[in-house]
């Protein structure tokens, strides 16, 4: 387990991440969740980390709220992902270590973090499976296999 506290996020982050822009629609948002697994979207715009958008953040232009008592379907789904996107990111570097990164997912209550180097250039995503994809083979590696002396 001691092996697990020296890994980083660069070892096991997903470097291929698929994002969406900010001008991006709530429908094609929709889309874009129904066709993966994915619970969240990078914003990416310029190249730059601009928010996080998830499947709660889909519902938002669905809500009643006190303006609107009932959400009309067609201008929700015209909504943009600026409109309903989290602009204050939690995200992490390559060189983040994993337990760092647990960490902030236990605190925050997500099941990803964006990894992003010192311009907030996007670089991968670090998911909750990846951490105990890290730890498993952690487990595997300890105990140490000792010699013993035959009696």
């Amino acid at each position: 387990m001691y092996e697990f506290l020296q890994e980083t996020v660069g070892d096991y982050m997903t470097r291929t991440v698929r994002s969406v822009t900010p001008e991006t629609t709530v429908a094609d948002l929709y889309r874009l969740f129904a066709a993966d697994t994915f619970e969240a979207y990078p914003v990416v715009q310029d190249d730059t980390l601009v928010g996080m958008v998830s499947k709660l953040d889909a519902l938002k232009p669905f809500a009643f709220t006190e303006d609107q008592l009932v959400p009309h379907y067609k201008d929700g789904m015209a909504a943009t992902v600026d409109e309903i996107m989290s602009a204050d990111v939690i995200a992490v570097e390559s060189e983040t270590h994993l337990q760092r990164v647990l960490e902030l997912m236990i605190k925050h209550r997500v099941k990803s973090l964006p990894v992003v180097d010192e311009c907030k250039n996007l670089l991968g995503i670090i998911a909750r499976e990846d951490i105990m994809r890290a730890m498993a083979l952690s487990v595997l590696q300890y105990p140490p296999s000792l010699p013993f002396a035959e009696a």
